[in-house]
């Protein structure tokens, strides 16, 4: 069967999830960028935003990045000075991650466009849709996940 006789009877489901998630962040990266931040970045410093002092392996799962990809946006963050590294306490061969005061501003700043952001699409999904589309991406990702 060539490409051009195939027949797929769905739509390209992580073509479409890739696009989605696209078309939102074209909307959140000039933001990202007036700040000095990545993509990865901007997902660590949410991370840290939302549960506070983190182990790095957790870092790695909540924020989708390998960890040999992690260790080097650690590094430039710990260099601009929006994280601090230390050993866990509980267990020295661990490393956790907390953000500085100076990475929290960006959180609590940033936070305000992107917040601004997910009221527009509430505003034109309606906020009961995009509840909607809240859980059936959980849905969608628990099912796949067993």
């Amino acid at each position: 069967m060539t490409p051009d006789t195939a027949a797929f009877a769905h739509r390209n489901l992580p073509r479409l999830l890739l696009q989605a998630r696209e078309a939102v962040m074209a909307h959140t990266r000039p933001a990202l960028r007036a700040h000095a931040l990545s993509d990865q970045q901007w997902r660590v410093l949410r991370v840290l935003g939302e549960m506070g002092t983190v182990e790095t392996g957790r870092i790695a799962r909540e924020a989708f990045i390998v960890g040999p990809s992690l260790t080097g946006v650690l590094n430039r963050m710990e260099r601009d000075g929006l994280i601090l590294r230390e050993t866990d306490p509980a267990d020295q061969r661990r490393t956790v991650v907390r953000a500085t005061e100076q990475g929290m501003e960006r959180v609590a700043t940033l936070a305000v466009t992107i917040e601004e952001h997910y009221q527009r699409l509430e505003q034109a999904l309606g906020k009961e849709k995009l509840a909607e589309l809240y859980a059936l991406l959980d849905t969608l990702i628990e099912m796949e996940q067993t």
